[in-house]
């Protein structure tokens, strides 16, 4: 299975590892490829599948990435599990800088300026999460409910990082899936290369143990 381990992570040694990888972002990057490269597939469906992965990472629909590269994998095409694999490329260090990027563009797409600050970010959560208690809480007693909170969470916030991360995620994803298929074809003529050098040096070891018991004759064709 692709992703089975050998001894299965703890719940807290899970999540230490989504934070930051125990051998490091740089081998977690070589383990992904590694596992990418081994898929059963035609190159360009693998990287119609890296395309739909990485393209989710964009969007802030968190919770939900995995199935949404699977849904947009099948409806290109593409392979599924090389599309979840490339949802891994989101982490703590690659997030927050879509997030920003996605923001500022979105904001001036949008034509909505404004400063971006970590109060007014963690201001605009609070809110949110306080109006949904409430609102919650409204349905089982006399309060009324309260959507201020939720509507500046959804013009400050989430609708310019929607917007903004089509752009930069359309960029990255295409890119990305563009390098994936000559990397494989790469990789794929090297593994054949590797498998033919060691066929010739089987053969070669097989005619010297002949030599050496003294039959000279070539031996018989298939």
């Amino acid at each position: 299975m692709v992703f089975r381990r050998r001894n299965p992570l703890s719940w807290a040694a899970w999540a230490r590892e989504q934070v930051y990888p125990s051998r490091g972002f740089k081998r977690a990057g070589l383990y992904l490829w590694h596992r990418l490269r081994r898929l059963p597939d035609p190159p360009h469906r693998i990287a119609r599948g890296v395309f739909a992965g990485t393209f989710v990472n964009f969007p802030p629909i968190f919770g939900f990435q995995m199935l949404a590269a699977a849904a947009l994998a099948w409806a290109l095409r593409g392979n599924i599990l090389a599309a979840v694999l490339a949802t891994l490329l989101s982490n703590p260090i690659t997030t927050p800088l879509i997030a920003l990027v996605s923001l500022k563009l979105g904001h001036w797409m949008l034509g909505t300026p404004e400063p971006l600050s970590m109060t007014m970010v963690f201001g605009a959560f609070s809110r949110a999460g306080l109006d949904l208690w409430h609102n919650f809480l409204a349905i089982f007693g006399p309060e009324r409910s309260n959507w201020e909170g939720l509507f500046a969470f959804w013009h400050q916030l989430y609708l310019p990082y929607l917007v903004g991360s089509i752009l930069p995620g359309l960029a990255v994803s295409a890119g990305l899936g563009w390098m994936t298929v000559p990397a494989l074809n790469t990789y794929q003529a090297l593994r054949v290369r590797r498998r033919l050098a060691r066929w010739h040096k089987l053969r070669q070891k097989a005619a010297e143990l002949v030599g050496a018991n003294g039959d000279d004759a070539p031996p018989p064709s298939p």
